[in-house]
């Protein structure tokens, strides 16, 4: 209805633009009571009215509406519509109307927001193995240290927490595939390791280094590498592998502190070292049978070392016989003869019997040597 009521407010304004024909000086074909030939009633002729200057009325001009449809149609079009989305304070015929907000609730509200807002942005909580780095519009201002922190409103600051303590690895190689390194002595060596590090600086962590992860597993990979290529291929497998975990530490260190990357190499760990899978099983048998004269070396060497002792305390019990027999000859010459004498007479079947004026044979010998019966059952 209201679409219909629109068009015929138009159409009725049009039909009274072009319909009526009046001009600002009056009518030009005699209405109101007038006859066509300008007479009142038809009989006296009349001029027709002429403009402020006395000029007449221009042919054809035709002057504007002054009828009442038109301005009652735009009216009943803006009145339908401000009806329609709530105007005129008490609502319109058939429209809805939107209630009114009280501008204290909705000052309330915002003062709520701008409160909670500034709460959560400017207080920061930071945990002890936690850093907050502020960054002022988008560059480093300075960085929190563990506890509550306080800084300017987003968006003008910004913490990025890091993480200081965590112990983070990257492992490179496994065993599902393989990581082949060429030896100092031509030969390939398959290889897998594990890195690990946690972050020293954070500010250099966070700016220095676009993909931090990413260059730490290439740092850890060219330097194994290089320093594979400086060790044989038994070192690598065998027990050196100690050192050379220790020397790619120091190396990655070395590197990574040169990047300014904020990184600290906490250690690495070879988990595999083994000659490639074609040739794995006689590596493994040259391997055991190396560990087997290792183990007979250190055998021979235990054996060496006992007989080592027993000859120096044998040496020094003779030097404490010596400086009594230096004191005392005699006696010395004597107890050794005996102890002599007894040592070699114990494994002898004989009995001497020393007696004046006794002999006689006693067969202590053969008592000696028959062993006791047993008692009958």
């Amino acid at each position: 209805m209201d679409g219909m009521s629109i068009f015929e407010g138009w159409g009725s304004r049009r039909r009274a633009l072009f319909a009526d024909i009046k001009g600002p000086w009056g009518s030009g074909t005699g209405s109101g009571g007038k006859g066509s030939g300008g007479k009142p009633g038809g009989d006296e002729p009349q001029e027709p009215p002429k403009g402020p200057w006395g000029e007449a009325p221009r042919r054809g001009a035709r002057p504007p509406s002054t009828g009442p449809s038109t301005v009652s149609s735009l009216d009943d079009f803006l009145r339908k519509n401000r009806d329609r989305f709530g105007g005129s304070g008490g609502g319109g015929r058939g429209g809805p109307t939107l209630p009114s907000a009280d501008p204290k609730i909705i000052y309330w509200a915002l003062a709520g927001f701008v409160l909670l807002w500034l709460l959560f942005t400017t207080m920061h909580r930071i945990a002890p193995e936690e850093r907050g780095v502020v960054t002022r519009f988008g560059r480093y201002s300075h960085t929190l240290a563990p506890g509550i922190g306080i800084t300017l409103p987003a968006p003008i600051d910004r913490v990025a927490k890091i993480d200081v303590e965590n112990i983070q690895e990257v492992t490179l190689g496994s065993a599902a595939e393989e990581t082949l390194m060429l030896t100092g002595d031509q030969n390939i060596i398959d290889i897998a390791y594990q890195v690990r590090w946690n972050i020293r600086d954070p500010e250099q962590y966070l700016f220095e280094l676009a993909q931090p992860d990413d260059t730490i597993k290439q740092v850890a990979e060219s330097t194994m590498r290089a320093v594979v290529a400086q060790v044989s291929l038994q070192d690598a497998i065998g027990n050196k592998r100690g050192e050379i975990e220790a020397r790619v530490a120091e190396e990655m260190q070395r590197t990574l502190d040169s990047y300014q990357s904020g990184v600290l190499i906490r250690g690495v760990a070879i988990k595999q070292a083994d000659p490639p899978a074609a040739v794995n099983d006689a590596f493994k048998e040259v391997t055991a049978a190396q560990q087997d004269a290792q183990s007979y070396i250190n055998q021979a060497g235990a054996y060496a070392l006992q007989l080592k002792q027993k000859a120096q305390g044998d040496a020094t019990a003779f030097d404490k016989v010596y400086d009594q027999y230096k004191l005392a000859p005699a006696v010395t010459k004597r107890r050794m003869y005996y102890e002599t004498m007894e040592r070699v007479l114990q494994k002898v079947d004989k009995t001497i019997i020393e007696a004046p004026g006794v002999n006689s044979y006693l067969p202590l010998g053969e008592l000696k040597r028959t062993p006791p019966k047993e008692p009958a059952q």
